[in-house]
């Protein structure tokens, strides 16, 4: 951060992003004065007339006539036979021919010791100004160079037009198209396809025409699930839809035996209990095609992309296993049938090993645990479909609860910031930590709560830096600055602010003396303006406010907290006196009233 001398105690326009904004020294203001009038003036020697927003000035490129719209037009004697524009510092030669004071040097430099018009010989030295040519050509009329300006004036005055000209162009920095001089800074934050913005959601910046591939890519923004129109940020709709979404279209559980149903996730319990007897019937036929050839069918590998690789690997373990002991297991870990492996595993066991010995002896026995143990899985099945929708539910109302909870909190606050009447505490708690982070030349940058001045009345808040050990001129200071913020009733007030800004850091000890700073605000400062976005970039106040050894030498600092008081009083805030302490300028006897 830029830092100013600490003898001044000045007033200074600051930015967030850290550039303090300043003035150029004397010296450097008359330096750019002077350059600036050998550039525009056309009644000095060395000078040039800017006619267009596109034309660039060379350093190295002599200056040739005035390139201008005449009216009436040019009369050839006021031509410069080189440059064939209007005479700039008009030189006469002792053959009598006029020229422009650097086209004709350049050209006795360049081509000979000679005059371009009847090769006469001539030297610089034998140059002489034609001060009545120069006084004629500065007389006559032009046109403003500027589209949309119909505006006429004599040459000599043109300097002066162009600068106060409504039609004047500037090139914009961000995109550089050509707009108006006072169209140009609501370009450069409104209008410009090329304006620095950031994402609301990841906070990432980037430029304004790239906002729609921003938005179609933030892994933070907010989109709607396509199956149940549930509202979640980008980064979560994978793992919602693939676990949670209950429209989500999914496979039925015994897919793997055949079943290739597909239907919305909170339709899969209904489905199991209507359709138990067609799983049944598949899973028998799956059992019945591993009894008699110990390999598993071909049609279990032929039911396509309803078939999951989880579903395979069970029905792989089934082969491996053998039986209806493998069966049990693969239903053990197969979705939905996990809770009840293993209230069906020893049934399933005992009939495993006599559908191997005797299938064909005994196939009533044999289907008929098969359907007892169907059924219980199937109860259990349904038993945690049940639960899971409800867990659904709850999650649903539970996130709209915290969604209520967080706007009335945010109410509260504003309520609250509505009722301070422009006089506001910060408490800046865990101060100890902070100056830690300062110690170890961390950057420690706060921002207070927004408050307003007045009911209606601006809204502002606070912004307060620890610098570090290593910052230039300013190390170990505690800088203070205020900031506007878009309020509710900024459509009310009238900008920019002005007023009256007390700023304290409070003794909490019994003798009560604050370190006080009055302000003035500067409505000309970029500070004071309406906010164009939450909170605005510039702020107003003290890079060398404190000096951090100065809270050792009194009780600034009290259960780790230090208060900051800011007392504002509006121009044009008739509210009456506000209780609290007087306040004194910045001094070595500077002290307040206790509250």
């Amino acid at each position: 951060m830029a830092c100013y001398d600490v003898n001044k105690g000045s007033l200074e326009e600051d930015s967030f992003d850290g550039a303090v904004g300043g003035e150029l020294s004397s010296c450097a203001l008359a330096m750019l004065e002077r350059e600036r009038e050998s550039l525009l003036s056309p009644s000095e020697t060395s000078g040039t007339l800017i006619l267009s927003n596109s034309a660039s000035l060379q350093a190295d490129v002599p200056l040739q006539g005035y390139d201008v719209e005449f009216d009436p037009p040019l009369e050839s004697k006021y031509e410069c036979p080189i440059c064939l524009m209007a005479l700039r510092n008009a030189v006469q030669t002792p053959c009598g021919h006029r020229f422009c004071k650097n086209c004709i040097e350049k050209s006795i430099r360049d081509t000979g010791q000679r005059c371009p018009v009847d090769n006469e010989m001539l030297t610089e030295d034998q140059l002489f100004p034609d001060n009545f040519a120069k006084r004629e050509i500065l007389s006559l009329t032009v046109r403003c160079p500027n589209s949309g300006c119909d505006d006429e004036m004599e040459l000599r005055h043109l300097e002066n037009h162009l600068a106060q000209c409504q039609f004047a162009t500037a090139t914009c920095p961000q995109c550089q198209q050509f707009v108006r001089k006072s169209h140009l800074e609501e370009h450069t934050t409104v209008e410009c396809q090329r304006r620095p913005v950031s994402c609301p959601d990841c906070v990432a910046c980037f430029v304004y025409e790239e906002s729609e591939l921003h938005e179609q890519q933030c892994p933070f923004a907010n989109v709607n699930c396509q199956y149940c129109e549930m509202d979640l940020i980008r980064d979560q709709i994978e793992s919602h839809c693939d676990t949670d979404c209950p429209k989500a279209p999914i496979t039925c559980n015994f897919s793997t035996f055949g079943c290739k149903e597909r239907m919305q996730r909170h339709d899969l319990a209904q489905h199991m209990q209507e359709f138990t007897q067609m799983h049944m019937w598949y899973m028998a036929e799956f059992l019945r095609g591993l009894s008699l050839n110990g390999s598993t069918p071909k049609s279990l590998w032929a039911n396509g992309p309803s078939v999951s690789s989880e579903d395979q690997g069970a029905a792989a373990s089934l082969s491996s296993s053998g039986g209806l002991r493998g069966a049990a297991a693969s239903l053990s870990s197969s979705g939905g049938l996990r809770g009840a492996a293993g209230g069906g595993g020893g049934g399933g066991g005992g009939g495993g090993g006599g559908a191997t010995s005797c299938a064909s002896a005994q196939p009533n026995e044999e289907t008929q645990r098969l359907r007892e143990m169907d059924g219980r899985l199937v109860k259990q099945d349904h038993r945690l479909r049940e639960l899971s929708i409800l867990k659904e539910t709850q999650a649903g109302q539970l996130a709209e609860l915290r969604s209520r909870v967080s706007m009335l909190e945010d109410t509260v606050k504003e309520l609250e910031a509505q009722q301070c009447r422009g006089i506001f505490i910060w408490r800046l708690k865990g101060f100890s930590a902070h100056m830690r982070n300062q110690e170890a030349g961390l950057a420690v940058v706060e921002h207070s709560p927004g408050f307003y001045t007045g009911y209606p009345g601006y809204k502002l808040c606070l912004r307060l830096h620890l610098q570090t050990p290593n910052a230039l001129r300013c190390s170990n200071y505690i800088s203070l600055f205020v900031h506007t913020m878009q309020g509710a009733f900024d459509g009310e007030l009238t900008w920019p602010f002005q007023g009256t800004i007390r700023l304290a850091i409070l003794d909490q000890g019994p003798e009560g003396q604050h370190h006080v700073e009055v302000m003035e605000t500067k409505p000309d400062l970029q500070a004071f303006q309406k906010p164009t976005i939450q909170r605005n970039p510039k702020g107003f106040g003290y890079v060398t406010f404190m000096h951090l050894h100065q809270l050792k030498q009194r009780a600034y600092v009290k259960d780790d907290t230090l208060l900051i008081r800011c007392d504002v009083t509006s121009r044009f805030d008739n509210m009456p006196n506000r209780e609290g302490p007087a306040v004194q300028p910045r001094g070595p006897e500077a002290s307040v009233s206790r509250d």
